[in-house]
């Protein structure tokens, strides 16, 4: 990616304080769990810092869990997990009413959905229906009931897990929902000396046990003002547009991406500099996380499938043909 770029200052524009250096613990926390996986940690970290929700693709065993789990535990945040089956309800991700024999009246049950860091497991192996059930959860931050509406924690999270390899028994999302994911991102193996690292560290117990919290809600919540303010130029929202659209003009994309994924690319934008110590954004940030925003928006040609190519190659070829700011 460097070579679109002829950058070479990254001053700060202020003095970081205490809340900013907050950062710098919450990555380091979380990678006392998740060993060398940084980028990851930084992605997973700016979809807390947008209110934004992610779709983690990759195989078994790969760290998927105690990364939501890691990142709970380090907010101070509650954490639920629902692992996605056939037999799955929508009343079992949102909960419903449930008849009180001493009151004679129907009293409302919270779902797992009612919590701050939701791990949504294998959620493509799970109905349409109960899919469809955290679509109100995921865009309004509630969840409405019988006429009754009930909101949801604050800050709120879904991270899903979907494996790529095994499709036997599975729903591929539906459009509506896939775009309410923030980014998609893919966690992948670690080296053969990470691998020796974590058995090390596992040999009596697992490093989750005893990872503390490193920063409370209050503090995520004012931290996601603070990336709310985070300057965007005009140059830099137009490149962004031109981004998306290009997108919706090219052949070799069946489907492009909405204006959702315009401002999932801005607020992404503004948490990745709001990590890289900047109080503004820069075309590197929107280059370095176009891929994770808009690879699972994309519904490529048959063709092109066939031929071998992938979301990431025709993303890779938009970013070449598009003139940076």
């Amino acid at each position: 990616m460097a070579k679109y770029f002829t950058f070479g200052l990254r001053t700060k524009s202020h003095e970081l304080n205490t809340k900013e250096h907050k950062m710098k613990e919450l990555i380091a926390n979380i990678e006392k769990v998740i060993v060398g996986k940084t980028e990851v940690v930084k992605l997973l970290i700016v979809g807390l810092l947008t209110n934004g929700h992610i779709l983690i693709e990759d195989v078994p065993g790969t760290g998927k869990t105690m990364l939501a789990l890691s990142l709970a535990k380090s907010i101070s945040g509650n954490f639920k997990r629902i692992q996605f089956t056939p037999d799955l309800l929508p009343s079992d991700v949102t909960g419903g009413f449930i008849y009180n024999p001493k009151t004679g009246e129907f009293d409302f049950k919270q779902g797992p959905v009612f919590t701050n860091i939701l791990l949504a497991d294998e959620i493509n192996r799970t109905t349409p229906r109960t899919q469809s059930a955290l679509l109100e959860c995921m865009q309004e931050y509630k969840v409405t009931l019988d006429g009754k509406t009930f909101p949801l924690s604050v800050p709120f999270m879904v991270i899903a897990t979907q494996n790529p390899i095994e499709y036997q028994g599975t729903y591929p999302l539906p459009e509506a929902q896939i775009d309410r994911f923030l980014m998609r991102i893919d966690v992948g193996y670690v080296t053969e000396d990470e691998e020796v690292r974590i058995l090390n560290e596992q040999k009596i117990k697992h490093p989750i046990e005893d990872l503390k919290a490193v920063m409370d809600l209050k503090t995520v919540l004012e931290l996601q003002e603070k990336v709310k303010r985070i300057n965007v130029s005009e140059h830099i929202l137009k490149y962004i547009v031109r981004l998306v659209n290009s997108t919706r003009k090219n052949s070799d994309i069946k489907l492009g991406a909405s204006s959702r994924a315009s401002i999932a690319l801005m607020r992404a934008s503004c948490a990745w500099a709001f990590l890289e110590e900047r109080d503004y954004v820069i075309p590197e940030d929107v280059v370095s996380l176009l891929p994770c925003v808009l690879r699972h928006r994309l519904t490529i040609e048959p063709r092109v499938s066939i031929s071998g190519k992938t979301a990431k190659e025709v993303i890779a070829e938009l970013l070449q043909s598009t003139p940076i700011p």
